[in-house]
């Protein structure tokens, strides 16, 4: 269904150029947040010794609850602890064309990041930027509309609904459910048989709030605010998927930093894996982690209301679930952003599926996109 695409935009490098590169402070991509963290759980042990002879690793992730495996892993010390006395450095982002470009320039090594950005990096670099290493996350994307105005899935045509951003993950999901009910939607500019308002999601709310909009096709916790605010979910996207299973959150790495330093990877994908084992085996423990470094990333944490609904609808997963991928991909390209793309080697799974043998976990499969 989804993807935070865009790129191999049918119109081209103008399209992409003009999705908001969200830059935060300091570095110029995304917030620093603290590069080291200095809690007793965070802190190098002695005699350990630096990781490929690295300094630091740079990681990034976004402040969604979809990035929960990243949120874990750093608040309970399992980067730090994996990578000995090389740094764990962090970097937060609030949209996935930021995120990419730090990638690229190195200002970030290893991030955590949806399905669109991700297969957008990887074609208009002509599949040399990056490589998805890693799966993170599956659902936690739901249509929230305002009830006093909606009731129905009918009841959608004619309404405004937002998407987070023009050809990203949530917007390419919406255009293609609005296609299979037979609606026409201009994608470039968001008008047709239903208005799409491509929105901040951290001014949703608010516009909700305001009933500037109808309704969103949102992640969470985003979904689980307007539900706060008097929203209905009139549909979770995760029914319109096979088991009920859909990329929402992966990990990736710049291909140079793959190449030359693959001990450092594997010790940020021990700590991946490890940190899922414990959010599935530990939910209620692993909810008030990721909430903990959400409040330490933004000064806020989320109330209960929002954070126990949206932390419950999300899968935390190993597997990328690659045939997903390319099934998003493909809704890119039916919706007119994306010329059909060659994703051929897009994932890398040697070293996670080495990972998960150690802890005697299945290993999982890249759906014919993999290295060869």
């Amino acid at each position: 269904m989804p993807v935070n695409r865009s790129t191999f935009l049918r119109r081209g490098a103008a399209v992409v150029a003009a999705l908001p590169l969200l830059t935060l402070a300091a570095c110029g991509y995304g917030s620093d947040s603290s590069k080291s963290d200095s809690s007793s759980k965070q802190k190098v042990a002695a005699g350990s010794s630096k990781i490929d002879g690295l300094d630091s690793v740079k990681i990034g992730y976004f402040g969604n609850l979809t990035h929960g495996t990243a949120l874990v892993a750093r608040e309970q010390g399992l980067f730090q602890k994996e990578l000995g006395a090389t740094k764990a450095d962090y970097a937060t982002f609030n949209a996935g064309p930021s995120e990419i470009e730090a990638l690229n320039s190195g200002s970030i090594d290893i991030g955590w990041i949806g399905p669109s950005p991700a297969i957008n990096g990887y074609t208009k670099s002509n599949g040399k930027s990056l490589k998805i290493i890693g799966g993170s996350a599956s659902g936690g994307v739901k249509l929230v509309v305002n009830p006093k105005k909606i009731t129905s899935l009918k009841d959608v045509k004619g309404k405004k609904i937002a998407t987070p951003q023009l050809g990203n993950t949530q917007d390419v999901a919406f255009l293609n459910w609005a296609a299979d009910q037979g609606w026409k939607v201009d994608a470039q500019s968001g008008k047709g048989d239903v208005t799409v308002v491509r929105t901040d999601n951290k001014i949703t709310p608010d516009a909700f709030k305001a009933g500037s909009i109808d309704g969103a096709w949102v992640p969470e916790p985003t979904a689980s605010k307007l539900v706060a605010e008097g929203g209905k979910v009139l549909l979770d996207e995760a029914s319109l998927w096979p088991d009920k299973k859909f990329v929402i959150t992966n990990i990736i790495v710049r291909q140079q930093f793959l190449k030359e330093h693959p001990k450092a990877v594997e010790a940020v994908l021990k700590a991946a894996v490890e940190a899922n084992k414990w959010i599935n085996a530990n939910p209620d423990q692993a909810k008030a982690a990721a909430n903990k470094q959400l409040e330490a990333d933004s000064g806020k944490a989320l109330k209960p209301n929002v954070l126990d609904p949206a932390w419950k609808s999300i899968q935390f997963t190993d597997d990328p679930l690659a045939s997903t991928l390319n099934t998003e991909a493909e809704h890119a390209v039916k919706a007119g952003l994306l010329a059909k793309p060659d994703l051929k080697g897009i994932y890398d799974l040697t070293i996670l599926n080495k990972v998960l043998k150690a802890e005697g976990e299945p290993t999982v499969d890249a759906a014919g996109l993999g290295t060869s």
